[in-house]
């Protein structure tokens, strides 16, 4: 049963988060020009990419690492030994949740971008859609691939800064 409340929790905050980030986006995007719809793809984009480095670190990087730092009080060993405690639930967190959010809202981007490029170019719509689509998934799963390897190696580091992120801003 334990396992179902996660399973509704992920669904509510997944849901709430979609509102959010799609909320923020078409505000931005609804007048905007082709450069700015640009810039939030290529942000979106990234942040995919950086939450994919974290949920691979936490599944990586050793507790271990963290306990003499904690035991010296260094800020962010705490939260850090907490992420990796529930690495599970962090990395469904990091890749599912925020990674396909991030995924749908740079497709729904690319459709905004697809469109404003029609209509201020003769270019036909399915050509540059297609374009778009495939530059996209080519900057998601090659930016993802390239810093997998990345996470994996930096992975001690790269929960430390989160776990740092998490004291500062007293994430629980």
């Amino acid at each position: 049963m334990k396992n179902n409340n996660w399973i509704y929790k992920v669904f509510l905050l997944t849901f709430i988060l979609s509102i959010f980030f799609s909320g923020i986006a078409n505000v931005i995007t609804y007048n905007a020009n082709i450069i700015l719809t640009l810039i939030l793809l290529i942000l979106v984009i990234s942040l995919g990419i950086i939450f994919d480095m974290i949920g691979t670190s936490v599944l990586t990087s050793k507790e271990s690492s963290f306990h003499a730092m904690n035991s010296k009080k260094i800020k962010g060993a705490k939260e850090a030994i907490s992420l990796l405690k529930n690495n599970a639930k962090t990395a469904n967190l990091c890749m599912d949740v925020f990674g396909d959010i991030f995924g749908i809202l740079s497709g729904g981007l690319g459709a905004v971008l697809t469109i404003n490029i029609a209509a201020k170019t003769n270019i036909s719509l399915p050509i540059i859609s297609v374009i778009i689509g495939a530059l996209i998934s080519s900057l998601t799963v090659g930016g993802k691939a390239g810093f997998k390897n990345i996470a994996i190696k930096k992975s001690d580091f790269i929960v430390f800064t989160v776990g740092k992120l998490k004291h500062l801003f007293r994430f629980k």
